[in-house]
């Protein structure tokens, strides 16, 4: 357990330096087809519907990753 919560912690701040030396990184999150905006007036609606299925995809690989690295 302790070897799963150190290579977590590792990934994080890897990401987390990552982001903030690169932020341009991060732009694409909201720009995909499918991502829907809604701006008019004083409301601001935004649902990242294809982003969250990007990232969704994603994360299950890195998961399967991880089970088949700690087995």
């Amino acid at each position: 357990m302790s070897k799963i919560l150190i290579t977590l912690g590792v990934i994080l701040i890897v990401i987390g330096l990552i982001l903030k030396f690169t932020p341009w990184l991060i732009n694409w999150f909201g720009r995909f087809p499918g991502d829907i905006n809604i701006d008019k007036g004083n409301v601001k609606v935004f649902f990242p519907i294809t982003s969250s299925i990007v990232i969704s995809i994603l994360l299950t690989i890195l998961v399967n990753l991880f089970r088949k690295f700690f087995q």
